[in-house]
């Protein structure tokens, strides 16, 4: 099968254990790993696998835009900000892996199709791809919900520079997706760093007032949701199924890391990256096809 080519834009954690889960693909291909520190472990790991590699950033590929068709961009809310406008201005799809609230938000077990119109598609957060399709299937499936809680507690260790810069950002586009998602007009979005040893996995609750509940409707639901979800992360997994009790939901997943290059606890960065990587291959499928 004809792979598409994609670069991915920061050589962190995210941008590592996204180049790993590139290479397993059978759609796409690295063309282009960059960052800025040619010393950097992402970069001396990239080098290891015979990856293209530059620390000219941004730059990089403006030098030469026919290196790929999609950017990963998993650098950070105020550089994406720069990024967007030039990769539109080159005709590259971008798939953003930060909070800067640009571009459709993309759940691809909700609206995956609804987004390859598009130029630059938004991952929300790692919070927001757990919690966000429960929150989806509440408001498909009860005639009232008035507020909606998500707490995600990820292990502090996997929570880098990068995430702790943009927890301002993480909160509001979370929050912003819960409510977009569910139609619910009051929601809160909370994330835990557990300092924990051993570390802990990813854990994200999600908390809904319903004043009168369809239980069954509602379990139904997430029972479809979750199985749609572990076509693309596997090890998304429903801890506590929907329990009603005094006017209020509550439903828990647990989601492990694939240990590419992360280890396992850091389920928090696997499942956005596991998200992004649908998408892009959506987008191979479809261009192959001449969907798009």
């Amino acid at each position: 099968m004809k792979k598409l080519k994609v670069a991915i834009l920061g050589s962190g954690n995210i941008g590592t254990d996204l180049l790993y889960k590139v290479l397993r693909s059978s759609r796409l291909e690295c063309s282009l790993f960059v960052g800025r520190n040619l010393s950097s472990k992402g970069m001396s790991r990239a080098l290891s696998l015979g990856i293209s590699v530059s620390d000219k950033g941004i730059q990089a590929i403006q030098d030469n835009p026919e290196c790929c068709h999609i950017v990963f961009d998993c650098t950070s809310a105020m550089s994406h900000k720069i990024h967007s406008p030039i990769l539109a201005g080159l005709g590259i799809i971008v798939i953003d892996l930060t909070p800067a609230k640009l571009g459709p938000f993309c759940i691809p077990a909700i609206n995956l199709d609804a987004c390859l119109g598009d130029v630059n598609v938004n991952m929300i957060t790692c919070g927001g791809q757990a919690s966000i399709p429960l929150a989806y299937v509440i408001g498909q499936t009860q005639q009232q919900v008035d507020y909606i809680e998500v707490v995600s507690t990820i292990a502090s260790k996997s929570a880098g520079p990068a995430t702790r810069l943009n927890l301002d950002e993480y909160i509001e586009t979370t929050e912003k997706g819960v409510k977009m998602f569910s139609g619910c007009g009051k929601a809160k979005a909370i994330l835990n760093l557990n300092p924990a040893e051993p570390c802990i996995d990813m854990q994200t609750t999600v908390y809904a007032t319903v004043p009168k509940i369809d239980l069954p409707a509602l379990k139904e639901g997430i029972a479809i949701m979750v199985e749609k979800i572990q076509r693309y992360v596997p090890s998304y997994n429903l801890i506590i199924p929907p329990t009603y009790e005094n006017n209020r939901v509550i439903m828990s997943v647990r989601v492990k890391g694939m240990g590419d290059f992360l280890p396992s606890y850091a389920g928090n960065l696997d499942i956005i990256n596991c998200a992004a990587i649908a998408v892009a291959e959506e987008f191979a499928m479809a261009r192959i096809e001449g969907r798009q």
